[in-house]
């Protein structure tokens, strides 16, 4: 699969591992400073990145690279959903690094997630978190599918 159609590099899809933490962390401020203008804490998400690296219940990472260079990522995260008695895996922390946008490194990574997810048992769907400022977020979503469920998250940060 060529990640672009200008480029004849591959893109691969790999599973994350302890000595991606770095490359993680730094993905994630950026997105955060990008996408909500918000400075995180880096050793909070060091800290949160390597529990989940190092427990799979809590969650994992998918990596995007080209010449083994890691390009972009996303995490999945779970949710039971006692209606359907399966659960939900949620799209989060996705980055692109900005050299290597519009050049389907999303796609790629959603689609690898999407065969991963019908091919698992006991999940029942695709959700993830967009900011509504993020316009072009919301028309890459759109482009492959995602629906707005007419849901509203609220919520209560203790930070």
């Amino acid at each position: 699969m060529n990640f672009s159609r200008r480029s004849k590099t591959a893109l691969v899809i790999r599973e994350a591992s302890i000595a991606d933490v770095d490359t993680i962390v730094e993905f994630n401020r950026l997105m955060a400073a990008e996408t909500e203008d918000r400075e995180l804490s880096i050793d909070i998400l060091s800290k949160g990145v390597l529990a989940a690296l190092k427990d799979p219940g809590k969650g994992r990472y998918l990596l995007a690279l080209v010449d083994n260079n890691i390009v972009g990522q996303l995490m999945i995260t779970y949710e039971w959903s006692d209606w359907r008695n399966a659960n939900f895996w949620w799209i989060q922390s996705v980055y692109v690094h900005r050299d290597h946008r519009r050049r389907g490194v999303f796609r790629s990574m959603y689609n690898h997630v999407y065969t991963l997810a019908t091919q698992a048992s006991g999940v029942c769907g695709l959700r993830l978190y967009v900011e509504r400022s993020n316009k072009i977020a919301h028309v890459v979503y759109n482009r492959l599918g995602w629906r707005d469920p007419h849901y509203e998250m609220l919520e209560i940060c203790f930070d």
